[in-house]
């Protein structure tokens, strides 16, 4: 039996406006624990921003920080998955298009999201990776 996304992956997200400023995003990251954050436009997905954009395009470029809104950062080319989706392929899509996260949508909504550690924590929890993505957060 094949397993399905909806089994393994995160619905408690964390969304933004788009208009949201990036020092904003970056304290929700730290408050709420996450690498990442959906930004969603009157309820329909349209991007992802990760920690890794907020370093490498808005940090590295320099300039003034408080300006900059999520809608100039995030990644708006998602590749996205449904909830009915077979894990494998998701495994797949992740290693083809090398990213970490993947959006799981119903039309243009989000209902979740699948990670790296996800798919950790359920195919290898004993794995450094799947110990790594259990263990509690930093304080």
């Amino acid at each position: 039996m094949t397993q399905q996304v909806r089994e393994i992956m995160t619905t408690d997200l964390v969304t933004v406006a788009p208009l949201t400023s990036v020092i904003d995003v970056a304290q929700l990251m730290r408050s709420k624990d996450v690498g990442d954050v959906l930004v969603v436009d009157e309820g329909h997905l349209r991007g992802v921003v990760t920690d890794r954009d907020l370093v490498v395009r808005v940090m590295a470029e320099g300039g003034t920080i408080g300006d900059r809104t999520v809608a100039n950062v995030c990644s708006e080319d998602l590749i996205t998955v449904a909830p009915d989706d077979d894990v494998d392929q998701v495994i797949a899509l992740m290693r083809d298009r090398a990213v970490r996260r993947v959006p799981v949508v119903e039309g243009d909504h989000a209902v979740g999201i699948v990670s790296l550690g996800d798919l950790a924590i359920d195919r290898d929890p004993g794995s450094v990776l799947g110990g790594i993505s259990g263990a509690r957060p930093n304080e």
